[in-house]
């Protein structure tokens, strides 16, 4: 079936479907210059299905053995229930497809692998492979090919002075699909376009493909280029580098080597699986020993350039955008960090005239442009009862889109 003989739907209308699709409710296009024309196989290749997502612009796809194939989309899994159940067989099909001999040979000693497929002109895919009790299952986020800016993604436009620090550490912050991976690389893109710098990245796998422009970008993964994260990062301090990107603060080695890296006249980015920006420091100390973290404390707090944590929420024209909180460490700001002071720092990054901001301004402030709903606002509210407080005692006046807002959440 060739799936430009199906009928259109607009994605508007996806959350208002029950979970499973047919091949003909399928959109055909996204653009005017989108044409498509491979057909979806019942029983598909993993670059079939790759296709497929691309099409429908899924975020993730999930392959389990005994279960059709899902597409994350817009924050649903959604089924195409023309899709025949993956068998162990053609599960094993699959992993032929996309790994090496030596890849699956690791997967088979350690039941869990991380790598990454490239597609030219398609996608980039980060890829998960593990075991199951069920049988064994595939994750592939999807990456584009295009690397979006700081504008285009509408972040705040503070993080484009906090990236043009020359030192310390910048951390992006929040759960798992966040969007933490694409906001940092929104912020090397303008680092890439504005300044003539060294960057090195450090993943476990390559996510976004950054072409050198002003900046010479390196980039190394784990598994391919080096053989263990912290010697690669050890091994960044001696490659001249400005700015050092790591995937993420895992453990406690880590911690400490880019400490030594911010403290030593480089700017570091990172992400770290925290909700709260004032709660990562608190974080980053725990993975360390008692009598350790006192030091680390100190040592962080001196490092710390800002910290942007990340949720998205889910918009009235069915897209998805993100709100922020910023901390920047400011000479109060270490103070209350030091002394634990979360309820005076919420307060100062609530006041603050330079870029600071909690997550719930960010999300008012889209309530009042009519970019979100009253629902979908309380669900990413780090708290929601304070985001109805700051609703009913500020209202909306003074705002041209004010009748369009409470007309929607009538």
């Amino acid at each position: 079936m060739n799936i430009n003989n199906s009928s259109n739907l607009n994605l508007d209308h996806f959350e208002e479907l029950s979970g499973d699709l047919n091949i003909s409710q399928l959109p055909t296009t996204f653009g005017k210059n989108s044409e498509f024309s491979s057909p979806v196989n019942l029983i598909p290749t993993i670059k079939n299905l790759v296709e497929n997502a691309v099409r429908i612009k899924a975020s993730d796809l999930h392959i389990r053995v005994g279960q059709k194939p899902r597409f994350r989309i817009k924050g649903d899994l959604i089924i195409i229930k023309e899709y025949e159940k993956i068998t162990r067989e053609i599960f094993n099909n699959f992993l032929e497809e996309i790994l090496t001999l030596s890849q699956r040979k690791i997967l088979a000693q350690t039941k869990e692998l991380d790598t990454a497929i490239f597609y030219s002109g398609l996608v980039r895919c980060r890829i998960n492979c593990f075991d199951t009790l069920n049988g064994g299952g595939i994750v592939l986020r999807l990456i584009s090919l295009k690397i979006p800016s700081i504008d285009e993604l509408e972040l705040p436009q503070i993080l484009k002075q906090i990236v043009s620090n020359s030192q310390g550490l910048i951390l992006v912050t929040g759960a798992t699909g966040s969007g933490k991976t694409t906001t940092v690389a929104a912020m090397i893109r303008h680092l890439n376009e504005n300044f003539n710098k060294h960057i090195i990245t450090i993943e476990d796998p390559i996510s976004f493909v950054h072409p050198s422009h002003k900046c010479l970008v390196t980039q190394r993964e784990v598994g391919l280029h080096t053989h263990h994260f912290n010697q690669a990062l050890r091994s960044a301090l001696r490659e001249d580098p400005d700015v050092i990107v790591i995937e993420e603060l895992r453990d406690r080695i880590t911690v400490e080597t880019v400490l030594q890296a911010a403290q030593t006249g480089h700017l570091v980015l990172s992400t770290v699986h925290t909700r709260s920006a004032f709660d990562v420091v608190n974080r980053l100390v725990n993975l360390h020993n008692p009598d350790q973290q006192y030091p680390v404390k100190i040592q962080l707090i001196e490092s710390l350039v800002a910290v942007i944590s990340q949720s998205l929420v889910k918009t009235i024209d069915n897209n998805l955008m993100a709100v922020n909180d910023i901390l920047i460490n400011t000479p109060t700001m270490q103070d209350y960090l030091l002394n634990n002071n979360k309820d005076e720092a919420l307060k100062l990054m609530e006041d603050d005239l330079n870029g600071m901001q909690i997550m719930n301004q960010a999300i008012y402030e889209a309530l009042l442009e009519a970019k979100i709903n009253l629902n979908e606002a309380l669900k990413v509210s780090p708290d929601p009862a304070e985001l109805e407080r700051r609703i009913r005692t500020r209202g909306l006046e003074g705002h041209s889109s004010a009748r369009q807002w409470m007309k929607f959440n009538e």
